[in-house]
Order: structure tokens, then sequence, then C-alpha cells
């Protein structure tokens, strides 16, 4: 008998000896707020919550990251239930745990699936080492508006990009299999289109068309599903006026039935409970019954309920009424059975049956290995991403540069030096900028530091506050802040140093959940205060802390060099230094196009052509609509030189695959870092295309001088998009432009025509 078989024998054991109750027990998440809700608050969940698990209904919590508590729960669990089936933990594991790495965002940046997975797979063993079983992440959605909050956790704006680094990641969390030693479960969320929300604005309503859907927002999601992924949770958000937690046509037709998805699949907090928010399930008992027939395996739930006056008080989720619904006819068992057996396949081939507590003393030794921090210092460095250096002021050339002013208010921030979505981390030994030039520098440089302008709080503050206990919400200001004596501290500070190092941004909880801006301006006086340093005619470098793009066409004028260094972890100080001092070197790319202003937004590269593309930069009357940097941009300290684009043929079939090369050369007495990046356009078929599409890239380190030649291919694959008009997946017979370089604009071409198949009609449609 196969292991497969034998796993499917003992879940079939345990749920014939299972009432409705604990059937629907198995799929019901609850919040364990430990340390976040007040002592007497505390109380009582704890009490209600222990009643549900030793009930056997309770089959998965999240938000427990104390390896001593989630013993004591497990305990519950195994030796005080019926049953003694283990609880499932989850967890926000979305950029590291104890050792935090660059925001999701700054990882896409770099460029480097392999990196990505790497970062995640010290983040599941980290995760593991407390008890945690399962990441809500990766975050896969698809965001080309940037005042989001949320594309801080995800890939940017490209379908191809944001499929490599969510498999990546899967892979990361995973490991080769469901079970693997050391690693946990990936989520990837949120199913489907939340980044599509009406102006930007987190859980508004999204309005997608099919071939959007299709063509952008679900190419991440299939690639996620292809590595394995063991759950997915679904979106707040409706599409086209249907919740995710009750869409049976993404759930099951396209999730389930197109993909093959076969792992869980949860809801986003009280998303079930939200059916009746949204206005389409009449009660608690119709949202457990619409989400459950749709395909929605499990239901995540704070353990409250909203009551008439808007108050919470304790209670079961949505699905603690699946038992009577399948009593009185409206939800066939067989449907709730095939939810629990999911589940409980998991729990058995992660090993919980056999291995359900944690050992706290290994636990501590995991959290605190150096290798971990030594990893996050490499991903900020080569998440990075160089907008800008004029004259070549970077690297600084520690024969003339002696003397280094740090200025701004997120130079010494710890929590802005993280990010947001950290809730285990240890803040203490965070490196900061001024930390980092402090030791890059060394005793023979003179750095100094002055915050020069506080930062400002939240106009409507973030509703994660008291989750993100050290966020800049919460942290205390060491003395009182006088503005103005501050800001000329700083001025007069930059004007006597060589060198003025500018950290600015946004704070950790401007941007994440409930985190949407209505501008992309830098907060506060921030802008003033670069103007006024770089009129002390000291050259300035910007280094930026933020989870989005910002609105730079002042700072461009003002600084010598930028350097977008996200949100970047744990080392992400150290790794700033030593990027600007040269001892690393930058070669992170953009994953979404950099807008000049607010007004522009959302601006892709991967548009379609439209009437009159020769004016397509000229579409507003007071600025040009083209991007300030452009997908794909990204500097290096050197220049690369790209040549000798061959194909190894001009005339290929609909099934076949285009094999390319293109030459790339370090014509520069530095080493350089690129990301080569490949580009298709198909000029004409049964919709239009878009005018570049990202088909393949390879990052790279040259050496002074070296060349090498790049291999890429081009599957059928890659020139296969939903038709609306077909109602299907399609091949077209057409003329196919190809570009290589170092970003979206990139002018080295080639042309190979795509002819109907000898062995296929001529109108073949791939399904």
């Amino acid at each position: 008998m196969t292991t497969k078989e034998t796993l499917q024998q003992r879940v079939d054991t345990l749920l014939a000896a299972m009432t409705l109750e604990e059937k629907a027990g198995q799929l019901s998440q609850y919040f364990y707020l430990s340390g976040v809700t007040e002592p007497p608050e505390m109380a009582a969940q704890t009490e209600f919550l222990d009643s549900e698990i030793r009930a056997g209904r309770a089959g998965s919590l999240l938000f427990v990251s104390n390896p001593g508590e989630t013993n004591r729960l497990q305990h519950i669990a195994v030796e005080e239930s019926r049953l003694g089936i283990p609880l499932l933990f989850g967890f926000d594991v979305i950029h590291g745990l104890r050792t935090i790495f660059p925001v999701p965002l700054a990882l896409a940046a770099s460029w480097d699936p392999q990196l990505a997975e790497q970062v995640q797979t010290i983040a599941a063993r980290e995760a593991r080492a407390v008890g945690i079983h399962w990441a809500f992440a990766p975050m896969v959605d698809i965001a080309r508006d940037p005042r989001w909050g949320r594309i801080v956790e995800g890939a940017g704006e490209d379908p191809y990009l944001g499929a490599c680094m969510a498999a990546a990641q899967v892979r990361g969390f995973q490991g080769e299999a469901l079970g693997s030693p050391d690693r946990i479960i990936a989520g990837p969320k949120h199913f489907i289109g939340y980044g599509a929300a009406l102006g930007g604005r987190d859980y508004d309503e999204v309005n997608l068309s099919e071939s959007e859907l299709r063509n952008v927002y679900l190419p991440p999601f299939a690639a996620a599903v292809e590595a394995g992924a063991g759950n997915i949770m679904t979106s707040y958000v409706g599409i086209n006026g249907v919740p995710g937690a009750a869409d049976r046509q993404l759930i099951t037709e396209v999730l389930r039935g197109e993909l093959g998805f076969d792992g869980f699949l949860v809801s986003d907090a009280n998303a079930v409970l939200d059916l009746i928010t949204h206005r389409f399930a009449r009660d608690d008992h119709d949202a457990a019954t619409r989400a459950i027939c749709a395909g929605l395996d499990m239901e995540m739930s704070f353990g409250v309920r909203s009551a008439e006056d808007f108050t919470l008080k304790l209670g079961a989720g949505a699905f603690a009424t699946l038992p009577d619904a399948v009593r009185a006819g409206s939800v066939d068992e067989h449907l709730l059975d095939e939810a629990v057996k999911r589940v409980l396949l998991l729990k058995l081939r992660l090993g919980l049956f056999e291995h359900p507590y944690v050992d706290e003393e290994r636990a501590k030794s995991t959290l605190n290995s150096p290798g971990h921090r030594e990893i996050a210092r490499i991903a900020a460095e080569r998440s990075a991403v160089l907008l800008h250096n004029e004259g070549g002021v970077l690297p600084f050339d520690r024969s003339v540069v002696r003397s280094i002013a740090v200025i701004g208010p997120l130079a010494d921030d710890k929590p802005a030096t993280l990010g947001p979505w950290v809730f285990a981390h240890d803040l203490e030994t965070t490196v900061t900028v001024l930390e980092g030039m402090r030791r890059v520098a060394g005793a023979d440089m003179r750095v100094e530091y002055a915050p020069g302008v506080p930062t400002p709080k939240r106009r409507i503050p973030s509703p994660f506050a008291a989750l993100e206990q050290q966020s800049a919400d919460t942290a205390p200001q060491s003395a009182p802040f006088d503005e103005q004596a501050e800001f000329e501290r700083a001025v007069e500070l930059a004007s006597s140093s060589d060198i003025a190092v500018l950290v600015l941004g946004e704070a950790p909880d401007m941007n994440g959940e409930g985190a949407s801006r209505s501008t992309l301006d830098l907060p506060g006086r921030q802008l003033e205060l670069l103007e006024a340093v770089a009129a002390t005619g000291t050259p300035v470098i910007l280094v930026l802390l933020s989870g989005r793009p910002l609105d730079l066409r002042c700072a461009a004028k003002q600084a010598a060099a930028i350097l977008a260094a996200w949100h970047p972890g744990t080392e992400g100080g150290l790794a700033i230094a030593r990027l600007l001092f040269g001892d690393a070197t930058p070669g992170g790319k953009l994953p979404f196009s950099w807008p000049r202003s607010v007004g522009q937004v959302p601006l892709i590269y991967s548009h379609l052509r439209s009437h009159q593309p020769q004016t397509s930069s000229m579409r507003y009357w007071d600025e040009e609509s083209t991007p300030l940097y452009p997908f794909g941009f990204g500097l290096t300290y050197g220049e690369v030189a790209y040549s000798n684009l061959t194909l190894h043929s001009t005339l290929i079939d609909l099934d076949d695959t285009l094999k390319v090369n293109v030459e790339v050369r370090n014509i520069s007495s530095r080493p350089v870092e690129e990301v080569a990046q490949l580009y298709l356009h198909q000029r004409y078929g049964r919709a239009a295309r878009p005018v570049r599409e990202l088909k393949a890239f390879e990052r790279i380190r040259l050496e002074p001088g070296e060349t090498r030649t790049l291999p890429f291919e081009i599957p059928a694959s890659a020139r296969r998009y939903w038709s609306s008009a077909e109602g299907a997946y399609v091949l077209d017979p057409s003329t196919f432009d190809v570009w290589v370089g170092s970003a979206s604009t990139a002018e080295l071409h080639a042309e190979f025509l795509v002819q109907e198949s000898t062995s296929e009609p001529p109108t073949a449609l791939l399904n």
C-alpha cells in the first residue's frame, strides 16, 4: 500500500468517527491575540478558545508565535479533545519571522527567484521552529495602482515576473513536497483580483473583464498551484459583484477545475461573515452555506461577532452553523466531508499527529542563527534599485569623502527599516542606515546625524496599530522634538559635510493593509528638507525607504543619486551602507512603472497600442504621460552593452519553441550586476496585444570586460493568451517583435513569423 493510500485510509477512519460539529470544527480557524487585547478580554478569549478546542470545534488557530503557548494549546487538542486531532497553526510570515527580510515588493525588485526561494526557506525554518505550520503568503496579487497599500506585499505590475516570484516563494516555504523537514504550508493570496480595487482603496469593489482576469491576474496563482501550494486564501473583495469567499465559478471551476488545485481554501479574516456585510448573504447560516457550496474549505474568524450596535462579542464563526445546515438538507454532507478530508490530509502530511509539539530549546537556537542575518543582508543588497547616479557620485570615494551627514527621520528608525507586517521580530538588533553607515565608514571618517523633520502620523490611524506593537504609531519619542531647531541643525550639518545622505520615505504603517494613500508625495516636510539640504551645495544622496513609488519629480532634480532601498529588513542599514561605499554592487530593477505623479496612475508598460500611438507620451497637456522610471529600470556601477541578438529561426509553427541568444558585455572598469530582459509583442491576431510583455529574464554578474552569451526560449505558452472573442485560450499565427535589454524600453530588436501548424486546423485553440 502506498504512502498516499495509507494517509487516505487514516483520513477516512478519522472522518467516520467525527460528528458534524467536529467536522465543522476542522474547518474553523480562530485568531488568538495574546498580548494584543487588554487582559480581561484576553482572559475571556482564552477561555472561549480553550473550550472550543477541547470540544473539537476549532481545528486551526492563527497569530500564535510563542512556542510555549503553542504547546499548551496543542496539548488541549491532542490530549483533551475526543479524537485528539492536532491544531494547525497559521501566521503572517510575509517577509520573515524573527529575521526580517526585505518586503516582498523589494524581493521582486531583485529579479532573483532563487533569492526569493532562499529567503522563504529561512522564514519557514524559523516559523516551523516555533510551531507555525502555515504561512499566509506569498501575496501574489498583481498591483497596478501604487495608491493601494498592499502593493508592498506583492511583486508589482507584471504577471510573468509575479508568476516567477510566486512559484519561487512556494518552493521556499514548502520544499520539495508538503511535509518536508523545517518547512511549512504556503498560502498564496488573495484569490483573485484584490489588487484591482477601485482607486487603489483597500477592500473596495473590483470589476475585471475575463481577458484581464485571465491574462494578468491569474498567471501568478497558476504558477503557485503548479509549484504545489498546499493552501490558497480567497479575497475579501467581490469580483464583478460576487465576493471571493463564495465565488463558485472562480473557486471550483477555474482554480480547482482548470488549474488543478488540490489543496484547501481558506477565507480571509471574517470574510464569510462579510458576505452579509456585502449584502450578498442573508445571515450567517446563508453565508456559511454559500461559501462551502462554492468550494471554500475553511473559515478564518476573529472569534467575535458583531452585535446590532456594531460592538463585538465573543462567538463562533459562521461555519459553526454548518451542522444544522446539513441536518436541514441545505448542505450536502459530502461537501463537508471533502473539505474536512483536505484539511486532515494536510495535517497528516505535515506529521502533526506524530509530532504535534515544539522543541522550545531548538526554537531558540534556530531563531538566533547568524546565517539567517547574512542572507537578510544579501537580500537587501540585491533588492535595492539605483535610480539616479549623476556623474558617478556613487560609490563613495574614500580618498575624497571624509565626512558624511546622515539626515532624515528614517535614518535611525528601526520599524521603518523593517517595514510592515512584522510581528515576532527582534527590533533591538535591527540595523538602521545610521548604524550601518557608521560601521562601514570606519573610525577615520566623520559620520554625524540629524533627523531634520519628524515623521508625520497618519491622519486616519492604522487599524493594525495594536498588532504592530513596535510601529511608528506606538514607538515613543526619546525627547521633545523642536522642529525648527532640528531642521536648521540638519541643514547646518549638511553644509559642513562632504556628502549628505538623506533617508526619507514612509513609516511602516503608511503601507500594507489598510494603508492606501490618496497621494504619492514624500510625507510631511521631507521634500522641504531635501530642497534645503540641496541648496547648501553639498551633494545629496537620497535613500528612499518605502513600500511603493513616491513622487520624485523634484527630488530627481535636487539629488545627485537616488537609491530605492524599500523597507530592507533586519540587516537593511548595513546593506545600504555597503552599497553606497561600493562593497556591494546595485543590480535591482523596478517591478513596476514609476509614475511621475499620482495623476498618472495606474500606469503600466504593457498597455495596448491605440489611436495615434505617436502621441502616446503627450496624453496630458501639462506633463508627459510617460513614467519617471520605466518598468525593469535600474542602474549599476558600470555599463553594459547588448549585441548579437540571434534567433534560431525566423519562421516557426504555432506550437514551436523559439530559441534566442544575446551577448551582454561589461564595458566598464567595475563589476556590474545586470538583469537581461526579453520582451515580446504580437503585431496582429484575434485580439490586440500589449505593446510589450516580459517573457524571460536572467540576473547575472559580469566582471570588467567580460562578455556572456545568454540563451532564452520563447515557448508556445509565452504566446498563448485568453481571447474574449473566442472565450478560450488561443495561439495566433502572426509576426512577433522581440526586444532584449536592461529595461522595458530595450532597443535591441529582432522579429519572427509564426505560421499555422501543419498538424493543426487553421484556427485551432488551446484550452
